[in-house]
């Protein structure tokens, strides 16, 4: 016997819950922000060794990544005057909430997804 889909009892559920996963997606489903945001689940870092362990990210598509992320809450940049002056780049505690989902999601694409081929 086949299960049964589940039910919506109420169509505005559906409604909130499509919302909530275009607002996820328009931060996320940019190419190279959930790869970022899995480095930076190692602990902070720089620009260059974020770009190192991105491989294939321009610096100019880094430096947007991180800046919306930024902007959307989910990475912090400080900035240590130095001598010399650096900057690094790190998870803040909605960064860290969503680390289990992306933790997930590299498991799904491992079991489901072809490897790329070059």
């Amino acid at each position: 016997m086949t299960p049964k889909p589940p039910q919506h009892t109420d169509a505005g559920d559906c409604a909130r819950g499509d919302a909530a996963l275009t607002r996820a997606f328009v931060v996320l489903g940019k190419r190279w922000s959930g790869v970022v945001l899995g480095n930076l689940g190692n602990g902070p870092a720089g620009f260059r060794e974020l770009a190192r362990a991105t491989g294939g990210v321009s610096d100019s598509v880094l430096s947007d990544r991180l800046s919306e992320l930024t902007k959307a809450g989910l990475i912090a940049r400080t900035v240590d005057e130095g001598p010399p002056v650096s900057v690094s780049y790190e998870l803040t505690a909605s960064g860290r909430a969503l680390m289990p989902a992306l933790e997930q999601i590299s498991r799904w694409a491992q079991e489901h997804l072809p490897p790329e081929s070059s």
